[in-house]
């Protein structure tokens, strides 16, 4: 028991004394792992603190763990060999850099001089190229002049006639008379200008007889003719006016005959005189019949067939607008072509032709064979029974609701006022006009003032009777404008009417407007018509038309900033020679001579008329491809001397079938320097460039210490009287090509896209190419033009902010175009002016739109203009339109 209990507690003891072994054992190791913890971890930081942190102090043995000087670190031998090492190595390095910018730097200088050398090298041969140009081009042109046959003629030696010329030699009968042996051709040499010498009817006593409306416009309208000189005896021609008379006055053929005697440069016969007598009322009796004339030629309304000398008498028109211009207001559209009435027809028969026959005349002892046949109860018969079979509306009255007019014997009076016929015929597609029933009436002031009215508000005339003689029937081409049908087909006239097509209709509607405004509308188409028929006559040119003068501004041109050859924009093609020799204008006046007979029938029945003498025109004649190379190739350069090409070949020549020209800029600008300075220096290289006009147009001159770019052409600085957007327009004296390329100052193109409107414009010259395209369209809610320039397909105009155009259109818009001012020449309408060049130029002008930059192109802008009273008053003429997209021709639309 005491033994077990001993083992117990024995075993106790020892027990216990194993767990403080272990125990112990246990807290060395974790004295031993903190110990080695802290020996591993915080050991080394304190070490790197100190071996990181400078001692501060002075002496050498105080820095136990202080970093320490390189100087200190060297002293050691293997560390002075690094630092030396280290030292060579970085100056070499630094050496080596130095080396290598300065390497660079005289790499990116032989870079700089590179370029240079090419470009120089470029320039060169770009310079030997136009040295070969010219040179090719000097050879061509003195091989030319060489080859030439025909020398430059130049004007013979005016020849003045004497005062006192002989006699003509009497022809057989007065009748007889023609311009072969009535008319002395001695007073009218080719060169004498057409002096004509206008008598003052005031100073003889049929003078005080006459109309006082028709002798007053008469007067005023002799004043402004350029042909009137004070000077009788250099005369050509010498005008007599010797009617109207006033109503209640009667002055009998024998006193009149002896009046005209009694006239200072009459020459016993009267040869080189016009007697005029203008009818102002439809009842104008033929004062002239009884009255012997001699030699001298009668312009008058109504003509008996043994009164009339064909190709030597004038049958004028009806002066019924005497005072005052007709209103253009008033005058109806072209459009639409079919009115309510088919035709119309009013008039009175007073007489018939049976009792005309029966009254004693004179001029009826002349007569041979049987009387006439009088159609008019057939007329009257078929008119009626076309009116009631309702095929069409027609007006026919043969009975006037009130007291007719006066007319002559076998004549159909006329009916009612002059307001109140203008009314029907403006509804009305056809005018008929009856001649008189007597054919030895050629022609009365009644049907004269029938077919004035159709021609004025647009209804087309249709003359029953072949006989009648119309006026100016010898240069004008009536079948253009009305139709002339006998008698005796009077039953075929409605058949004949309906077949016309509507743009057969509206062609001779737009003819007959031309005819009407340019020979009858006024005193002075009248007057100027029956001058240009004589001067025609006798194959004398026109008068040159005048150009403005331009009043020049002193201006100093040099090098200014920026401007240099190599700035301009040229685009990738190649655009043609840079002109070296002079520039040279386009030939003027080469068709004086020839124009009256070779182009008679266009100049008198196309706009602008036969009126004026123009330098050039673009209807001028052009030959033939083939004639360049066989025999005419003087003044033509074609491209690769005929075998065609591109790029070198191109740009060497302008090619086409027109001599060789040049164009010149006109550019419009107002207190805007440093933006036309810069649209200046881009013209700088610019080939086939003549001369620049800048059309100041400011009353503010240019500043005085303004430099003007040089840019190898004159720069032509206009100063204009007034602030206007038509002053672009003025002809002035400086223009010395055909081509003119109109340009805004802040319009910007190409050198590529001037060069292809050029060169397109040089094959369309009577058209507009250009580059803004506007579009125009009928607004039917507010009954007006909307003329819109938002991007559309269709184009039926081009602006002239930057376009080409022929000189013509210039001299015609300071001469015709403000003849309707009021109408439709606005200030700063530059639509209007387009139209108003077409208008001067005719309906058959075509335009051309080349898309250009953006900058010429607006959008988004729309205006409204007044409703057209006709073609020629209205830019809405017939218009082939086209657009030029890229380099084809695309026909976009046609408007009627």
């Amino acid at each position: 028991m005491t033994g077990y209990t001993m083992l117990r507690n024995g075993g106790a003891g020892n027990g216990g004394q194993t767990c403080m072994l272990r125990w112990s054992n246990r807290i060395r190791l974790t004295w031993l792992s903190f110990t080695l913890f802290i020996i591993l971890v915080f050991f080394p930081l304190i070490a790197h603190y100190y071996l990181t942190t400078l001692d501060e102090a002075d002496e050498a043995g105080k820095r136990i763990f202080g970093p320490r000087a390189g100087s200190e670190l060297c002293e050691v031998k293997h560390v002075l060999d690094l630092c030396r090492i280290r030292e060579s190595v970085s100056e070499e390095l630094l050496q080596l850099e130095a080396k290598r910018q300065e390497l660079n730097s005289e790499i990116a200088k032989l870079n700089l001089k590179i370029e240079a050398c090419k470009k120089s090298i470029e320039n060169a041969k770009q310079d030997l190229l136009q040295l070969k140009n010219v040179i090719s081009q000097t050879e061509h042109s003195y091989k030319e002049l060489m080859a030439q046959n025909q020398p430059k003629l130049s004007l013979p030696i005016r020849l003045l006639p004497e005062k006192d010329d002989a006699g003509l030699p009497p022809p057989k009968a007065q009748r007889g008379c023609r311009l072969h042996n009535c008319f002395d051709y001695s007073r009218c040499p080719l060169t004498s200008g057409f002096p004509v010498y206008v008598y003052d009817s005031d100073q003889f006593a049929f003078g005080s007889y006459l109309d006082p409306l028709v002798k007053q416009a008469f007067q005023a309208t002799a004043r402004a003719n350029v042909y009137v000189t004070d000077n009788a005896d250099i005369a050509c021609l010498y005008v007599i006016l010797v009617g109207e008379m006033q109503e209640p006055a009667v002055l009998r053929p024998a006193d009149l005959e002896k009046q005209l005697l009694s006239l200072p440069h009459w020459r016993t016969d009267g040869h080189n005189h016009v007697i005029i007598s203008l009818s102002r009322k439809s009842d104008t009796q033929n004062l002239l019949y009884n009255v012997s004339t001699g030699r001298a030629m009668v312009a008058q309304s109504t003509f008996y067939a043994a009164q009339y000398r064909p190709g030597f008498d004038l049958v004028v028109s009806p002066l019924v607008h005497a005072m005052s211009e007709p209103n253009f207001m008033e005058i109806p559209p072209q459009v639409p072509v079919k009115r309510k009435y088919l035709f119309t027809f009013q008039g009175e028969k007073i007489e018939s032709l049976r009792s005309s026959l029966q009254e004693a005349r004179s001029f009826e002892e002349e007569m041979e064979g049987d009387p006439p046949a009088d159609y008019d109860d057939r007329i009257i018969a078929t008119l009626k029974a076309v009116q009631d079979s309702k095929l069409d509306q027609v007006l026919v009255e043969f009975t006037c609701k009130s007291q007719p007019r006066a007319s002559l014997p076998t004549e159909w009076a006329l009916c009612g006022e002059r307001e109140d016929r203008l009314e029907l015929l403006k509804l009305s597609t056809f005018a008929l006009i009856i001649t008189p029933g007597d054919p030895r009436l050629l022609v009365s002031s009644g049907c004269a003032t029938r077919l004035f009215e159709a021609l004025e508000v647009g209804a087309v005339p249709v003359v029953l009777g072949e006989h009648v003689q119309l006026p100016y029937q010898d240069v004008l081409q009536w079948s253009e404008a009305a139709l002339v049908v006998p008698k005796p087909r009077v039953t075929e006239v409605h058949f004949l009417l309906r077949s016309l097509s509507d743009s057969d209709l509206l062609a001779m509607r737009r003819q007959g407007r031309f005819l009407w405004e340019t020979y009858f509308s006024t005193t002075d188409s009248i007057f100027s018509t029956v001058l240009a028929v004589i001067r025609t006559r006798i194959q004398i040119p026109a008068a040159p038309i005048r150009e403005e003068a331009a009043a020049e501004i002193p201006h100093r041109s040099g090098k200014a900033a920026g401007t240099d050859p190599n700035m301009a924009d040229t685009g990738d093609l190649d655009l043609g020679p840079v002109e070296t020799e002079p520039p040279y204008a386009s030939p003027k006046y080469l068709r004086n001579f020839t124009l009256t007979v070779t182009d008679l029938y266009r100049s008198w029945n196309s706009a602008p008329g036969p009126f004026h003498l123009f330098p050039h025109t673009p209807f001028d004649p052009v030959l033939p491809s083939e004639a360049k190379f066989l025999g005419s190739g003087t003044g033509f350069r074609p491209i690769g001397g005929g075998a065609g090409g591109s790029g070198k070949e191109f740009q060497a020549a302008l090619g086409g079938n027109v001599p060789r020209e040049q164009f010149t800029v006109v550019m419009l600008t107002y207190e805007r320097e440093e933006v036309l300075m810069n649209s200046l220096e881009r013209l700088n290289g610019l080939p086939y460039l003549n001369k620049v006009v800048v059309v100041w147009n400011s009353p503010k001159l240019p500043s005085e210490d303004l430099v003007w770019p040089d840019i190898g052409v004159p720069i032509m600085v206009v100063r204009t009287e007034k602030n206007s957007l038509n002053n672009r327009f003025l002809p002035w004296n400086e223009i010395e090509t055909e081509a003119i390329l109109s340009i805004d100052d802040d319009a910007h193109l190409r050198h590529d896209e001037i060069m292809f409107g050029f060169r397109v414009w040089r094959e369309a010259r009577d058209r507009i190419v250009g580059f803004p395209g506007r579009y125009h369209a009928w607004d039917i809610p507010h009954q007006s033009w909307l003329y819109n320039s938002n991007y559309s397909c269709e184009l039926s105009m081009v602006l002239t902010g930057a376009a080409f155009f022929h000189k013509m259109f210039m001299l015609l818009q300071n001469h015709c175009g403000t003849k309707h001012e009021g109408l439709i020449l606005k200030e700063g309408d530059n639509g209007s002016l387009d139209g108003l060049i077409l208008q001067c130029g005719g309906s058959a002008l075509q335009v051309f739109s080349i898309p250009g930059p953006t900058s010429l192109n607006a959008s988004g802008a729309s205006w409204r203009l007044p409703p057209p009273t006709s073609p020629t008053t209205c830019f809405l003429a017939a218009l082939h339109v086209f657009s030029l997209k890229g380099k084809e021709l695309w026909p976009l639309t046609q408007y009627v």
